[in-house]
This record gives structure tokens, C-alpha cells and sequence, in this order.
């Protein structure tokens, strides 16, 4: 599996400065991502995934789940919460009751910038004050509990599962500790997809991705990749939520091994990555 991810060789020289101690290495910041899941028509699943703009520094031109940084004030303990309480969430997602607090709430406020989709309820049928709530949270004009609090509505940490959490390459300039959770799509919203950080949208099979991923058709980062292979072994958003509660989530971080000429990218289950 090594063989299929040799860096590119534009990273070549900062991995061996890295390897060397030559260059400082970028302290991760914290960050939540969310795979929206639904049941295909036709049977099986489809996860939505968003195309980043390629002009953006990190990740640019590639396919994502929705998802961002965590916001400080997605830690407000003023934000309307139902479902497991933040306490809950510290042992799964390795983090504290605060940060976790802050990671679901980011999962949830990222998911309705990025698609439109609030996991909150009860959610208004209203789509231009959802619309103009969703760009007060890009625009940092209002923060989750505000808008939570002037539409009395409630985060719905019940909609969420932690799936998986991944650290970015110490190579890597920019870097993100990220957690990844998963989420049936609720009924009655559909995904708009809104044009800012990202370009392009579509719902797709998870198999079907890692296909397209493959062929050199779909852009997509190792941990995307990763997490499309595993979600793709269920048939059903009810098996992967299953799935999901009783799993547990290890921190991974991507290992760079220089050999010879060579740069190469190590994931769990490759030869020589750690136990």
C-alpha cells in the first residue's frame, strides 16, 4: 500500500528537513468534520461530499466532508444542547468536556455553513431565515448559540456519532487535529450547496468514490479516502450509526518515512507504520 502513496516530489525537501529537525513543526488545531450519510434509492449509501476551491492553502481542489475549525466561542455553554452531554463526548473524541463540547458543536455549526443541513431542531421551514442564519455564522456575525437562542433551537448532539480522528503530517505547513463524526441526513432537509471555500457538491456511494479516487477521477486526502473505504463495508446509515456507537477511535497520525530516493506516506495497516 506504501508503493500507492509516494508524496509528490514538491514535498520531497520539506520531509527531509522535517525528518532532520531542520524546520519548525506547526502545531495542529483543533477541528471537526462530519460524513452526511443517507440511504440510496437504489439501495446502499451515499455520503455528500463538498470540492474545496483550488486556490484555497490547504487542500485546495480537493473533496471533503464538511467540516472546520473549531470556533472559541463553539465552547459557549450557553448553546442549547439535547442528546449526550459534553461530558459524554470527552472519552470518545480523547479530548476534554470543553473541547468536546467545542468539536460537536463545531461538527454541527461547519455541516450548516458548508451544506445547509442544521442538526438542531426544531428546524424552521423557513429556508431564507436559514439561509441568511447560515451566513451570519460565515461572516462571524453571530456565533452558534446566538443563532441557536433566536430561533429556539437546540443542538442535537443525539444526530452525531464519533467515527474516527486524524491528525495532518508533520509536513505539512498547516495542520489540523481532527476529529470525524458521522450523521444520518435529517428528514425533510436536503444538502444547498453554497458557494464559498468549495465549488462543486454531489452525493456518492462511498465504494464508488474510492473507484473514482483511484482512477485519478476524484481528489480526494488520505483520511477522506480512508474513511469512504470503511463507511463503504455497511449497507445501510442505520448499520453505520450502529457501527459507530461501539467504536473505538484511535488518534492517527499519517507517518512520512524517507527512504533513498524516496518520500512516502504511511497509514494503519501499511508494513512498518506503528502499532
Amino acid at each position: 500500500m506504501a508503493e500507492l502513496r509516494r508524496l509528490p516530489p514538491e514535498l520531497h525537501e520539506r520531509a527531509r528537513a522535517v525528518a532532520s529537525g531542520g524546520v519548525d513543526v506547526a502545531e495542529p488545531r483543533h477541528a471537526a468534520t462530519v460524513v452526511l450519510l443517507r440511504d440510496a434509492v437504489a439501495g446502499g449509501i451515499e455520503a455528500y461530499l463538498l470540492r474545496r476551491v483550488g486556490s484555497m492553502a490547504f487542500a485546495g481542489g480537493m473533496y471533503v466532508f464538511p467540516g472546520g475549525s473549531v470556533d472559541p466561542r463553539d465552547g459557549d455553554a450557553e448553546i442549547a444542547w439535547a442528546g449526550p452531554p459534553a461530558a459524554a463526548w470527552a472519552a470518545p473524541l480523547s479530548a476534554s468536556e470543553s473541547l468536546a463540547r467545542g468539536l460537536v458543536a463545531a461538527a454541527v455549526r461547519e455541516t450548516f455553513e458548508e451544506s445547509g443541513v442544521l442538526l438542531a431542531s426544531p428546524v424552521p421551514d423557513d429556508r431564507e431565515l436559514l439561509r441568511r442564519e447560515q451566513a451570519a455564522l460565515l461572516d462571524r456575525s453571530a456565533s452558534m448559540a446566538e443563532v441557536l437562542a433566536r430561533n429556539g433551537l437546540v443542538l442535537r448532539a443525539d444526530l452525531l456519532r464519533p467515527w474516527a480522528h486524524w491528525v495532518t503530517p508533520e509536513i505539512e505547513p498547516k495542520r489540523f487535529d481532527t476529529r470525524f463524526f458521522v450523521a444520518a441526513l435529517p428528514e425533510g432537509q436536503e444538502p444547498v450547496h453554497f458557494r464559498g471555500e468549495s465549488d462543486a457538491s454531489e452525493w456518492v456511494a462511498p465504494r464508488d468514490a474510492v473507484e473514482r479516487h483511484a482512477r485519478g477521477d476524484l481528489g480526494m486526502l488520505p483520511p477522506t479516502v480512508f474513511t469512504l473505504a470503511e463507511i463503504g463495508a455497511y449497507s445501510s446509515v442505520a448499520e453505520v450509526l450502529a457501527a459507530a456507537t461501539d467504536r473505538d477511535v484511535k488518534r492517527v497520525l499519517p507517518r512520512i518515512v524517507v527512504d533513498g530516493d524516496d518520500v512516502l506516506l504511511l497509514l494503519p495497516g501499511d508494513p512498518g507504520y506503528p502499532a
